[in-house]
């Protein structure tokens, strides 16, 4: 969650200023990253659905890439599909069976 509220914000602070020029925010025109935060906290309290994409994408993406990998490469949360119950009172080894030489 940090990385959509404080990292992507900053992020496309330093690609905007690169690109664009820089910030500016009302009669300021050289605004720095601190006032976009700012205006990026006051959308998200109006509630502007551009502003939430912008903070709830990371964690939508992460979220996404877990399960398609969960789906892809099944980790150790994954049963087997035909697995008999164990009974946790025998061991695993393997006992063969042997006939006696009187027995023959």
């Amino acid at each position: 969650m940090l990385l959509g509220l404080v990292v992507v914000p900053l992020l496309i602070w330093v690609v905007g200023n690169r690109i664009l020029g820089p910030y500016t925010h009302g009669n300021n025109l050289h605004a720095g990253p601190m006032a976009l935060l700012g205006d990026f906290y006051e959308g998200l309290s109006q509630g502007w659905p551009s502003y939430w994409v912008v903070a709830l994408g990371p964690l939508v993406i992460i979220v996404i890439a877990r399960a398609l990998w969960e789906l892809i490469v099944p980790g150790k949360t994954a049963q087997p599909a035909a697995s008999a119950p164990k009974n946790p009172n025998k061991s695993n080894t393997r006992i063969e069976p042997t006939v006696g030489k009187d027995r023959l």
